[in-house]
């Protein structure tokens, strides 16, 4: 189940998509979406940097 969420976040079809009407909820999952991504970002910096050393 959280790979799924996890595909779907990253999926970027679902990202233009059609989402809830409720604001405050469409604000949360794009800032969710944010830290995915920057967290999966730091994670291959870190890989990189352990790599190279």
């Amino acid at each position: 189940m959280f790979l799924e969420r996890l595909a779907y976040y990253l999926n970027p079809k679902s990202l233009f998509g059609k989402s809830s009407k409720n604001s405050s909820l469409r604000f949360m999952h794009g800032i969710n979406r944010i830290s995915i991504f920057l967290f999966l970002f730091c994670l291959v910096v870190m890989l990189v940097r352990a790599m190279s050393r």
